[in-house]
């Protein structure tokens, strides 16, 4: 079959690799109809997460057929031809926090626990296509892909739904909603979000559904701020003023938000000199984050209220303004995303009209054509927003 491989730092290849094969009773085979490159995917390929090896199978955003299941997994839970949404998280759904629902944090998932013990003192769940040490999953830009536990996280779809209503459930909008919810959102409240890519997108939008009266959404980009603005939110360009604190108090009678959202994570942009110096040890492996937005969302955050990180961070951090984080009361509320908690409740908002997420959607294109497209979305070229991959285009075309 075709997959997405990392190859080294910026290097992407699409190669033929065999098929994957049922290899515990619980596993299930997906064909593959669908799947999307996700911004935390540039932190493998600009190099920033460790553990990556040469061929890894890349993705963590797909959706597709079943074509094969487990002897473990009984006709109810799922059958072949089922059409499904994978989420991307893997959880066994029977260990102490997947009965918490906590599934992202699952104890039975990530055959390489030992290694993120190292960093984070326990592991999450395993991942798709996200480092050896997150399980070393083959991930889902392929056109075929092995899901364990899969009578626990495939979302079963109807056949007259389009895919690109629905594959995001497999990551971007639950975890928009999530980093949402994580807000604290009370009618009336203002929200605040740095970073309007895909997941500050679904964000902007869960924040409303969730009651917020007001949303600003900041970021550098003004085609991703036109987005947000088709949403309601206000906007920032923070290239475009001198003091984005300054400004915020102001649009909050002095204030500030009531929560304040870092949906950019490890590789922020920015122009400061704190920025500068995130980068420059970034560069030189003396660090692994660059978190000039969380400080921000700190420090801009009114007293009592709440902090929601959603942004993928690799490690330590530097020059966090703890101080401001104790003294002002503030929350703070993180986590991969509990993804078995919140699919089939959207997919309903889906199904209801409330919502339709293929307005993300910027780039279809076959499979062949990741690599350059993984450099197009980093970059922000083309107005590229979201990449959805064809893994059957050209077979199609044939």
């Amino acid at each position: 079959m075709k997959a997405v491989c990392w190859m080294g730092v910026e290097k992407m290849s699409v190669e033929n690799v065999p098929d994957p094969k049922i290899i515990n009773p619980r596993d299930a085979i997906v064909r593959i109809t669908s799947t999307c490159i996700c911004g935390s995917d540039l932190h493998l390929y600009d190099g920033f997460m460790p553990t990556m090896e040469q061929g890894d199978i890349m993705g963590h955003e797909f959706m597709g057929e079943v074509v094969e299941v487990g002897p473990g997994i009984s006709n109810d839970k799922l059958k072949v031809g089922d059409r499904v949404v994978v989420p991307f998280t893997i959880a066994c759904g029977r260990c102490f926090f997947c009965q918490q629902q906590l599934w992202s944090c699952c104890d039975n998932s990530n055959p390489n626990y030992w290694i993120a013990e190292e960093l984070m003192g326990y592991s999450p769940s395993g991942l798709f296509g996200y480092t050896h040490m997150l399980g070393g999953y083959a991930g889902g830009q392929a056109q075929y892909a092995r899901v364990p536990f899969a009578d626990v996280g495939p979302l079963k779809i109807p056949a007259e739904i389009p895919d690109e209503q629905v594959v995001f459930l497999s990551d971007i909008f639950p975890t928009g909603w999530m980093a949402a919810e994580n807000c604290n959102i009370r009618p009336g409240d203002t929200v605040a979000i740095w970073g309007c890519g895909p997941v500050g997108q679904f964000a902007i939008r869960s924040a409303f559904l969730l009651g917020a009266e007001r949303v600003i959404a900041i970021d550098r980009l003004p085609y991703r701020l036109r987005l947000a603005e088709q949403a309601g939110a206000e906007t920032i360009n923070y290239e475009e003023v001198d003091d984005l604190i300054q400004l915020l108090k102001d649009m909050t009678g002095n204030v500030g938000p009531d929560s304040c959202m870092d949906a950019v994570g490890m590789e922020a942009s920015g122009h400061t000199l704190p920025f500068l110096v995130d980068r420059a040890k970034q560069m030189m492996k003396l660090a692994s984050d660059r978190p000039n937005v969380l400080r921000q969302c700190i420090i801009a955050c009114r007293k009592g209220g709440t902090v929601s990180v959603p942004g993928v961070y690799g490690g330590l951090l530097d020059k966090i303004p703890f101080g401001a984080y104790v003294n002002k009361g503030l929350t703070m509320k993180t986590g991969q995303t509990h993804m078995m908690r919140y699919m089939k409740p959207l997919f309903e908002r889906i199904e209801r009209g409330e919502i339709d997420p293929s307005f993300v959607v910027s780039h279809r294109v076959p499979i062949d054509d990741a690599p350059h497209m993984y450099k197009v979305f980093r970059d922000k070229e083309d107005h590229c927003t979201k990449v959805v991959l064809d893994p059957w285009a050209e077979a199609k075309a044939a």
